[in-house]
């Protein structure tokens, strides 16, 4: 498939996740999709920065898809920063104040705004990295043999 069609099985939230990565990525973060940082909780997007900074990012393809989940802000001791993505047409005076705002397409992402930096303690960021880098060497390692143990 060519790298600038967009899949087709893809929902809409996971198109504007693989924009949000590929503008992450090119600020030098790994990214994760569908992270879990704790049992009952999945974020859309957690990115790990260059110098250790933990971003969460949630992407809401419509007024329904957000106003329908209430979870987020069980998301916000998870991160440095929190962001919401959403695509161009979405009605963005629906979002909390006090939140980052991306505005994302299947390609790519642009920050319109940074939420408030809440550093996470020591003891947290250090699991959460470990967790962080423990889930993404798994999923490698799944691609690459997706017989192996489990």
């Amino acid at each position: 498939m060519p790298d600038d069609l967009p899949p087709t099985s893809l929902r809409p939230g996971q198109l504007l996740a693989r924009g949000v990565c590929r503008h992450l990525r090119s600020h030098d973060f790994a990214v994760l999709e569908e992270f879990t940082p704790e049992r009952g909780k999945r974020v859309d997007v957690m990115a790990l920065g260059p110098k250790g900074e933990l971003w969460v990012v949630e992407c809401k393809s419509s007024r329904v898809d957000f106003t329908s989940d209430s979870k987020w802000k069980g998301y916000l001791d998870w991160a440095d920063r929190y962001f919401w993505a959403v695509d161009e047409d979405f009605p963005t005076d629906l979002l909390p104040e006090g939140t980052g705002l991306m505005i994302a397409d299947a390609y790519d992402a642009d920050i319109l705004r940074f939420g408030p930096e809440t550093k996470l303690a020591a003891a947290r960021r250090k699991a959460l990295t470990q967790r962080f880098a423990r889930h993404a060497a798994l999923r490698l390692q799944g691609l690459r043999d997706p017989g192996g143990a489990v």
